[in-house]
C-alpha cells in the first residue's frame, strides 16, 4: 500500500488538528447531502427546529406564569390562583405534546441519519476492490465492522442529541437573556454603605459564572479524545480475538492452545484496562468540575437575585420569575459543562468514522509506485506485456514478455510456493496495481474469478451457489444439477437451509460449491488461484471434463504450483523473480 493511504490513517484515530477535524467532518456533510436521506434530513431538521422554537416560546410564558401565580399565593387572591391554575394546564398540556413531538423526531433523526452514513460507508467499502485493499492499510483497516455498525450508530445517536441540544440551549439563551436584563433594571446594589447599580447585573453574573465553569469543563475533557478514541480501538480488538477464538475453538481445542490463548486476550483485555484507567482519571476530575458546579447552581440563582429582592424592587412572583430566567439562561450557558465528556466522544467517533471513509478513498491513490496498466482487451484475449509484479519481498514476471492466450486455449502458470502467484492473480482480478506493463483482459461480465479460499455467504446454500448473482435468476433444476455434477448431490436436500457453510462444509466441499457456481453463470474465462489444489482427485477429473462439455465455450487459467500439472492444460507458462528494484514506496502485503 502506499504510504498516502497510510498517511489517511495516521490521523483518523485521534490525535488530529482542528483543521483535519474540519475537513473530516466536511466530508461526511458532503456524503450526507449527497445522499437518498439529504431530503428526508432537511425536513425532519426543520421540524426539530419548528417545534425548539416553539417549545422555547412556551417555557417563556411558563416562566412569565411563575409570578403571577405565586403573586396570587402571596396576595391570597383564589379567584386569580384558579385562574393561573386554568392557564398553567394549558401551557402544560402544549409543552407535553411537543415534548413527545420532539422525541418522535430525534429518533427519527437519529435512525436517517444513521442510515445515510452506513449506506454511504457501506458503498464507500464495497467499492471494487477496496475492502481488500484496506485490510493491508494498517490499524485503519482493522475491524471495519466496529466503524461501520457501532461507531456509526454511536455518531448518528451523539449527533443529534448534542446538535437538538446546543439549538435549544442558544434559543433559550437569547429568550431569557432579555427577561433577566429587564429585571434587572432598576436594580440599586450596596458596596461599603454606597448604593450603585449596573445594568443588566443579573445577565453578566449568570454569564461570569458559566464562563467560568465551561472553561473549567474543557481543560478536564480534552484529554477525553485522544482516549475515547483508542479505547474504542482496543476494545475492538478485545471482540475481534473474543470472536476469532471462538470460531478456531477446535483448533485450539487440537492444539492444546488454551494456555496461550488465553495469554494473548489477557493481553488484549490488559490493553484495554491501561486506557479505560486513564478514561476513569480524567472523567473522575471533570465530574469535580460538573457535580461541584451542580451543587453550587442550586443556590447560585436566589444569591444573584436576592438584592432586587430584599430592595424591593421585585415581589415573592417577580423572585422565583427571576431565579427561573437565571436557571433558564444558566442552563443554556453550562450547556458545553454538561456535554464536555459527550462532545469528546463525539469528536473521537467522528475521528474514527470520517477517517476509515478518508481511508478507503485513499486506496484508489497510489502516489510514489508505478502502476499496472489494466486494459479491456479489443477480440476477447488475454495479453500480457512485459508484465512486472510487485509484491512486498518481490518483483516477479511472466517467462516471456509478450503473452497472448486465445479463447479455448487452457493455461497453467506455474510458480514455487512464495513466488507471488496470488499476487498474480490479485493483478488480474484489479486488486494489486504495483508494478509495471499492462494487462488487457476480456470484459468484466465475461470473467469469473476463484480465491485460494472459496467465499461463502451468511445466507442459503442456494444463494451460495447463485453467487454474486441473485437465487431467483436460476431456475431451481440447475442447482440441483450443479451440485450433482460436482459430487454434492447430499447437499440437495438443503439448498434453503442458512447455515454459517465456511463452518459447515469442509475446504473440499466448499472448493467444489465454488466450482458448481461455474455451472451456473457459464463465465467464458475462469481464472484461479490455486483453488484446484485441495480438490480430490476425482473432483479435478469432473472439473476438466465439465470444461470439455458444459462449460466448452470457457477458457480456464490456473496459477498453481507445479503439482497442478495436467495434460488438460495446452499451455504452460511460468513465474519468474525479476532483479529487486526500489519501488519508492511502501506496500501493504
Amino acid at each position: 500500500m502506499a504510504e498516502g493511504a497510510g498517511a489517511a490513517s495516521g490521523t483518523a484515530d485521534g490525535g488530529s488538528g482542528i483543521d483535519d477535524f474540519v475537513a473530516l467532518a466536511r466530508s461526511l456533510l458532503r456524503a450526507l447531502c449527497a445522499s437518498p436521506q439529504a431530503m428526508a434530513l432537511l425536513a425532519l431538521a426543520a421540524g426539530l427546529c419548528a417545534v425548539v422554537a416553539a417549545t422555547t416560546f412556551m417555557q417563556l410564558r411558563l416562566n412569565a406564569w411563575t409570578k403571577a401565580f405565586y403573586d396570587t399565593l402571596a396576595d391570597k387572591d383564589i379567584s386569580g390562583f384558579g385562574r393561573q391554575l386554568v392557564l398553567y394546564l394549558f401551557i402544560a398540556g402544549t409543552l407535553l405534546a411537543l415534548n413527545v413531538a420532539q422525541k418522535r423526531l430525534n429518533l427519527t433523526m437519529k435512525m436517517k441519519l444513521r442510515e445515510g452514513l452506513t449506506r454511504d460507508l457501506i458503498a464507500q467499502w464495497l467499492a471494487p476492490g477496496r475492502v481488500f485493499l484496506i485490510a493491508g492499510a494498517g490499524l485503519i483497516g482493522v475491524n471495519p465492522d466496529q466503524r461501520v455498525h457501532e461507531d456509526v450508530n454511536h455518531l448518528a445517536e451523539l449527533s443529534t442529541d448534542l446538535g437538538v441540544g446546543l439549538l435549544q440551549s442558544a434559543l433559550l439563551l437569547l429568550s431569557f437573556i432579555g427577561v433577566l436584563w429587564s429585571l434587572s433594571e432598576g436594580v440599586l446594589l450596596s458596596l461599603g454603605g454606597r448604593p450603585f447599580s449596573i445594568p443588566g447585573y443579573m445577565v453578566w453574573a449568570a454569564l461570569i459564572y458559566a464562563g467560568a465553569a465551561s472553561l473549567l469543563s474543557w481543560r478536564a475533557a480534552r484529554r477525553l479524545v485522544p482516549i475515547n478514541a483508542e479505547r474504542y480501538a482496543r476494545e475492538s480488538n478485545l471482540r475481534f480475538a473474543l470472536v476469532h477464538a471462538s470460531e478456531h475453538g477446535e483448533g485450539i481445542a487440537v492444539h492444546r492452545g488454551e494456555a496461550d490463548e488465553k495469554l494473548r486476550l489477557n493481553e488484549k483485555f490488559d490493553r484495554l484496562l491501561d486506557v479505560l484507567r486513564a478514561h476513569v482519571g480524567v472523567t473522575t476530575l471533570l465530574t469535580w468540575v460538573t457535580a461541584g458546579y451542580g451543587w453550587i447552581t442550586l443556590v447560585a440563582p436566589i444569591i444573584v437575585v436576592s438584592p432586587a429582592y430584599f430592595s424591593g424592587s421585585l415581589t415573592f412572583g417577580g423572585l422565583l420569575m427571576a431565579v427561573g430566567a437565571f436557571e433558564q439562561v444558566n442552563l443554556s450557558l453550562r450547556w458545553f459543562v454538561d456535554n464536555a465528556g459527550a462532545i469528546a466522544d463525539w469528536r473521537a467517533t467522528l475521528l474514527r468514522v470520517a477517517g476509515f471513509r478518508r481511508a478507503l478513498e485513499a486506496q484508489d491513490r497510489v502516489d510514489g509506485v508505478s502502476r499496472i496498466r489494466l486494459a479491456v482487451s479489443p477480440d476477447n484475449t488475454l495479453r500480457f506485456d512485459d508484465l512486472v509484479v510487485i509484491s512486498p519481498s518481490a518483483r516477479i514476471g511472466i517467462d516471456a514478455a509478450q503473452v497472448e492466450i486465445a479463447p479455448g486455449e487452457h493455461t497453467l502458470i506455474v510458480g514455487a510456493p512464495g513466488s507471488g502467484k496470488t499476487t498474480l492473480f490479485r493483478a488480474l482480478a484489479g486488486l494489486w496495481s504495483w508494478g509495471a506493463g499492462g494487462i488487457q483482459l476480456p470484459s468484466d461480465d465475461r470473467i469469473m474469478f476463484m480465491p485460494k479460499r472459496a467465499y461463502m455467504t451468511d445466507g442459503s446454500l442456494r444463494e451460495n451457489l447463485a453467487y454474486p448473482a441473485q437465487a431467483d435468476q436460476f431456475a431451481s433444476t440447475h442447482f440441483e444439477e450443479a451440485l450433482a455434477r460436482m459430487g454434492l448431490d447430499h447437499l440437495v436436500r438443503r439448498l434453503d437451509e442458512r447455515e454459517r457453510w465456511d463452518r459447515e462444509l469442509t475446504e473440499a466441499e466448499q472448493q467444489s460449491l465454488a466450482f458448481a457456481r461455474l455451472l451456473l453463470h457459464k463465465p467464458l474465462w475462469v481464472i484461479v488461484d490455486s483453488a484446484m489444489d485441495s480438490l480430490p482427485a476425482a473432483a479435478r477429473k469432473t472439473l476438466f471434463e465439465m470444461f470439455g462439455r458444459e462449460l466448452s465455450a470457457s477458457t480456464l487459467i490456473n496459477i498453481s504450483g507445479p503439482q497442478g500439472a495436467d495434460p488438460f492444460f495446452r499451455r504452460v507458462l511460468h513465474l519468474v523473480a525479476l532483479q529487486p528494484r526500489s519501488t519508492g514506496a511502501k506496500l501493504g502485503r
